[in-house]
């Protein structure tokens, strides 16, 4: 999930060599963590959040197959 995470976010910034991404397991759920240069911080956040909730729906998808529970956060 990490990795996907990761390749999604390096597709809609300028500068990728920015994106960093750490995964923490809290109790039975999977927090990522995602970090980008502050000035792409919109275009991953999206008008009105549109693409991060996008994102978190696609991991949240993938998660289900693996039956775990996965939160993205974007700092």
């Amino acid at each position: 999930m990490k990795e996907l995470v990761e390749v999604i976010a390096k597709a809609l910034v300028d500068d990728p060599n920015q994106v960093a991404v750490t995964e923490t397991v809290k109790d039975d759920e999977i927090v990522l963590e995602l970090t980008v240069a502050p000035s792409d911080m919109g275009k991953v956040i999206g008008k009105q959040g549109r693409i991060a909730k996008a994102i978190r729906s696609v991991v949240k998808a993938a998660a289900s197959k693996e039956d775990k529970k996965i939160t993205v956060e974007i700092q």
